[in-house]
This record gives structure tokens, C-alpha cells and sequence, in this order.
């Protein structure tokens, strides 16, 4: 696929639009970001095959099963915490989740969890059903009543290729046991990309990282909040 591809070598720009002038901004830079490019970025953000610093997050609708209701990017006006994951991961998907849930207590116990909300998106619909999701919960110790986490789940194969694969540009390939004996039945070799999105759908930051510091990630939201309050 498109994406795929670019990961293994081919460059290129642009992303879906999101309408916004980040109007909220208290800098008056005129930017539609607050945080400055990472100190340690290697290329640019249109040179990378997934949004990154200062482009639109391509919109994207999907339901949550655990609540019942859908959820769509564009009626969203929290800062973002955005991945994509399966639950049956043994491994990268595990660090990830752990360190988004300490951020996620970190926005708790700083009182800005109603300004943050994160978005966990399975690639794996087929097996990460409401049950699956809620067990999941339940094992990574997501604090789902301080109502800013949100599991989300395409409604297929095709659909979580669509949204999660081509639209974000967090690759995924499913892998049979014969390839990756970890996971009974089958498993998924992916890209660990998590989002950090301002309210106007700007990416903010893109951690491409299976274990991003929960510290720093922290950080980073607290200080996107502070500026667009």
C-alpha cells in the first residue's frame, strides 16, 4: 500500500484537510501550533508518510463499543492523544498503552483531564469486540470513568486499513502464526505512532515510539492545553 511504501523509502506531502486557524492561540505567532518542531527531527513533517508538526490530522468517524456511541474527529474540541493498537499484542502495544495510561493519570491528577481526550484504535476488529476492549481496560488499568479515554473500533478489516494504515499512516500488516509465533492464530507487525493533536486538528507531535515518555508526552499536552484554553 501507498503508506507502506513510503516507510521503505519514498517521500511525500500533504494530508487530508481539517478546517481551523487555531484561533485559541494565546502566542500570536500566527502559527497553527504551539509546540516548536522537535529538537531532534531528522526531516520534515512533508517529508514523513504520516502527519506530523503543523499538519492537519486527517479526520476520521468511528464508534467506540464500550459506550455505544460514534465518535468523529471533526466534532472534537479536546486536545488529542492519538495510536493505534490490538489488544492481543504481547509486546510493543503493551509499553505504548502503559505509558498513553500515565499520561492519562497525569491529566487526571493535574486537573485537565475535560480538556484531553485519548483515542485507541484497534487494527484488529475481528477479535477486539466490546469484551475484548473492556477486559483490556480492566488489564492496563485505563481509568475509563474519568471519561477521556476512547477505544475505537472500525468495522472491519478494510475499514481499520482504511482509517488506521492509509488515512494516519500507522502501517500495520497482518502476519500468520507460521511468521510471528507469539500471538496465537495471528499477529500483526506495525508501526508504533502516537499523535499529539492541538483542538483545531494539527498535529502537534508524532512519537514514533513503542514506549514514548510518559513524562515528556505529559508535558507536551499540558502545555498545548495551557495555550489553547
Amino acid at each position: 500500500m501507498r503508506r507502506r511504501q513510503l516507510l521503505q523509502g519514498v517521500t511525500a506531502a500533504g494530508t487530508a484537510a481539517v478546517a481551523g486557524c487555531l484561533s485559541r492561540l494565546r502566542n500570536g505567532s500566527g502559527s497553527n501550533v504551539v509546540l516548536d518542531p522537535p529538537a531532534d527531527r531528522q526531516f520534515d513533517s512533508e517529508e514523513l508518510p504520516y502527519p506530523a508538526h503543523g499538519q492537519s490530522l486527517p479526520a476520521f468517524s468511528l464508534p467506540n463499543p464500550l459506550s455505544g456511541e460514534t465518535v468523529a474527529t471533526e466534532e472534537l474540541d479536546e486536545t488529542l492523544v492519538v495510536t493505534g493498537f490490538f489488544a492481543t499484542c504481547p509486546a510493543e502495544c503493551v509499553q505504548l498503552v502503559g505509558q498513553l495510561v500515565g499520561v492519562q493519570r497525569g491529566t487526571i491528577e493535574r486537573d485537565i483531564a475535560d480538556a484531553v481526550r485519548f483515542l485507541a484504535i484497534t487494527f484488529d476488529p475481528e477479535r477486539d469486540d466490546a469484551r475484548a476492549l473492556q477486559e483490556y481496560a480492566e488489564r492496563m488499568d485505563v481509568a475509563l470513568d474519568a471519561g477521556n479515554w476512547e477505544f475505537l473500533r472500525p468495522e472491519d478489516a478494510a475499514d481499520a486499513e482504511r482509517v488506521v494504515d492509509e488515512r494516519l499512516g500507522i502501517t500495520f500488516e497482518r502476519v500468520g502464526a507460521e511468521e510471528s509465533p507469539r500471538v496465537e492464530g495471528y499477529d500483526f507487525k506495525h508501526l508504533s505512532l502516537t499523535f499529539l493533536v492541538n483542538p483545531d486538528g494539527y498535529v502537534e507531535r508524532a512519537y514514533r515510539t513503542e514506549q514514548p515518555d510518559a513524562k515528556q508526552v505529559l508535558s507536551d499536552v499540558e502545555t498545548v492545553v495551557e495555550q489553547t484554553s
